[in-house]
């Protein structure tokens, strides 16, 4: 059965925020880039289980999981949670930043 994926208004703003950097640069390859984040976060809807946990689960004390999307320099973390038949995503943020703190919650 497939989950519905609910994407928070903090992601949301996640992604804002990267793809205002990226139109910047080529307004063409940040829309390229949001359609393919889009379809990636779509996958969830099938087996989000099939995703690992996140490497802060631990210390912040929920199941936190990961997909990772992109290649390269430009991987990002799409970090959700799932509860019953829906998958929350809590965050989308670069590789490299820092792991997410009980205030990014």
């Amino acid at each position: 059965m497939p989950h519905q994926v609910r994407i928070t208004g903090r992601a949301h703003a996640d992604v804002a925020e990267t793809l205002a950097r990226k139109t910047q640069d080529s307004p063409q390859a940040a829309a390229r880039w949001h359609a393919a984040l889009l379809d990636k976060v779509q996958t969830l809807e099938d087996h989000p289980e099939r995703c690992p946990e996140a490497a802060e689960a631990t210390t912040l004390g929920i199941d936190l999981r990961e997909l990772l999307f992109g290649k390269r320099r430009s991987v990002y973390r799409i970090l959700f949670t799932i509860e019953g038949d829906t998958v929350n995503v809590l965050h989308i943020r670069h590789a490299a930043r820092d792991w997410l703190n009980p205030e990014d919650l």
